[in-house]
């Protein structure tokens, strides 16, 4: 701990760390202090004026998310000058934004509609609700910008966060707006579909796609057999939206809620991340024995597929062709389990419940399907599956809990860390050693590899064969990783990529929140699940993963393996011109 300052807050004494800006320390001190741009993942603006306070000696309110605390500073937070303040400036935001909550899908999650209630703020001034059309390109992403405050959110989370800077303020005064350049729709952007953007927007100006309401039709109409899985993050995050603590692992719960929507069979996400772990590491075991190109990179999340093939098709070739755990986890049900049930594969129907916007767009890839029919069909992020089951007035935590069904739904604890940056490495590296080596791991847990760290790397020893590993998440970091890459700065053998902070566990369909330690929380409960929950650990040794192999997929990389779990990859640059070709023609 630093030096300490003592500062006061509506007369009483409080201490802090010397350096913490006024709004870190009241919260650190127990004080409620609105904010609207500010968010503890992207640096702070005071744009909003929502935070403001008053400080002894100063002439103007001062914005507490950008004012650092000076030793002996005295704070006034609930005066009747701040309260005024807070009120006027939600009332001009009000005025602009329409009273469009009874059918918006933030509401009940909406910061600025929770700062309406807390402060009782009522139409002060003419309505001017600002008219754009909404931006319904994107498979993943849904931006309605009449609902946009002007924050800058998403601006600054693109930017610092990702390192894209799809968005920018355009036009001015009034009309000021966080669009796409020359009044693009996203879709004819760079855009990874990632969803930052949408967990970070404190409206409903940016969600993602809202498929729920289409599974919904389908559970009622229940022409078809509905699977659904869950993917390793959903389970360490999915109880924040019923008010638990961030971390709280609710497996059997989630499983039980979502058999109450009526799903005929749930399945676990993390089979297909064991299967993924099989075929991935059996690709890197070949290309270092055989020869192929290096570094290979992971494939299993979709926003960093849609960041090389849009900014990096170079690497085409580099990046694993398995499939992504869901979708191997789809191509199975629709086979394998298919012919066990003695169903069409167009019988049945897949849902996947993800941490990610960008698995929305994944389902449009055409490579993605067998004879005409998608390995999945539909994509619900962890917020949709909350609004599912709130919709459905089933009492979340009083439910008993219940399993996965069998045999889609025994995995390991090495499937759960896909979870988290570092995951899906460490996991591989536990199968990938032991079938190198033929030997077992003095030890399983690869620290090196694990943490918030941007950038992570480590060496491996497989009998004598020294393996150069790395692992980035969050855009940023990725791009920084890549630039070194190709200017031959770094030499890897493997490397893990994932597109958001934190991994899937920071993924843009997670529960949105504003508590600065949101991914040490979750990070911390998927490694509790690997270590003290799952009874195996390493994805060779899940007895259904070695059942499936000798019943139908006879051996990793086998010519059935191939077909159902594998896929190529596209440059596409090319498709991003033809859309900005067809939007400039339809202007």
């Amino acid at each position: 701990m630093g030096e300490l300052l003592k500062f006061y807050v509506n007369g009483k004494e409080y201490t802090t760390e010397a350096g913490k800006t006024v709004l870190e320390a009241l919260k650190d001190n127990g004080f409620y202090v609105p904010t609207l741009c500010y968010h503890p993942a992207l640096s702070a603006v005071g744009s909003c004026r929502v935070c403001v306070v008053e400080i002894e000696g100063a002439r103007n309110l001062s914005t507490a998310c950008t004012t650092k605390v000076t030793d002996g500073m005295k704070i006034q937070t609930n005066s009747e000058r701040v309260k005024r303040a807070v009120k006027f400036n939600l009332a001009l935001l009000l005025s602009k934004h329409p009273n469009e909550c009874m059918n918006c899908f933030a509401d009940g999650r909406c910061e600025f509609q929770a700062l309406i209630n807390r402060y009782n703020v009522e139409d002060m001034f003419p309505k001017n609700v600002r008219e754009y059309p909404a931006d319904e390109s994107s498979p993943s992403l849904f931006r309605d910008m009449s609902k946009c405050i002007n924050c800058g959110r998403c601006v600054r989370a693109c930017e610092e966060l990702q390192g894209l800077s799809i968005l920018s303020f355009v036009e001015r005064g009034y009309e000021t707006l966080p669009l796409p350049a020359f009044g693009f729709p996203i879709a004819a952007t760079d855009c990874i579909n990632c969803g930052q953007c949408s967990s970070i927007c404190p409206t409903g100006a940016i969600t993602e796609r809202q498929d729920y309401r289409r599974v919904l039709d389908a559970l009622e109409k229940h022409d078809k057999v509905l699977v659904c899985q869950t993917a390793p993050a959903v389970r360490v995050a999915i109880a924040e939206e019923f008010g638990a603590e961030p971390g709280t692992i609710s497996i059997g719960q989630m499983v039980a809620a979502i058999r109450r929507l009526g799903f005929d069979y749930v399945f676990d996400t993390n089979f297909g991340a064991d299967l993924t772990i099989m075929e991935e590491g059996s690709e890197l075991l070949d290309r270092i024995k055989n020869g192929g190109r290096f570094p290979m990179f992971t494939s299993c999340c979709p926003g960093w597929v849609n960041l090389m093939e849009k900014l990096y098709p170079e690497y085409t070739e580099n990046l694993s062709s398995a499939k992504s755990p869901h979708e191997m986890l789809g191509a199975l049900v629709k086979s394998y389990f298919a012919e066990k049930i003695g169903k069409k594969p167009e019988d049945i129907m897949v849902v996947s419940i993800m941490p990610c916007t960008a698995k929305k767009d994944e389902l449009t890839r055409e490579q993605l399907r067998a004879n005409g029919v998608p390995d999945v069909d539909a994509v619900l992020t962890t917020r949709e599956l909350a609004k599912l089951i709130k919709m459905n007035g089933i009492p979340f935590f009083s439910l008993p809990e219940e399993e996965y069904d069998q045999p889609l739904g025994i995995s390991t604890g090495a499937a759960a860390l896909f979870a988290a940056t570092g995951g899906v490495m460490e996991a591989a590296l536990r199968t990938a050693y032991e079938l190198y080596t033929g030997k077992e791991l003095p030890k399983l847990d690869f620290n090196e590899v694990r943490g918030l760290e941007g950038i992570k790397e480590s060496e491996v020893d497989l009998n004598g064969k020294k393996i150069k590993v790395a692992v980035a998440h969050g855009g940023s970091n990725v791009i920084t990783l890549l630039e070194k890459l190709k200017s031959g700065e770094v030499y890897y053998d493997f490397i893990e990529i994932m597109a958001c902070p934190g991994g899937c566990i920071g993924g843009g369909g997670q529960p949105k929140s504003t508590d600065p330690n949101v991914l040490e929380k979750r990070m911390k409960a998927v490694y509790r699940i690997d270590s003290e929950i799952t009874p195996l650990r390493k994805s060779h040794e899940n007895p259904a993963i070695k059942k499936i192999y000798e019943e139908y997929l006879e051996h990793p990389l086998s010519h059935k393996s191939h077909h159902l779990l594998h896929t190529h990859y596209t440059n596409r640059k090319k498709r991003i011109v033809e859309r900005v070709k067809e939007f400039v023609k339809d202007s």
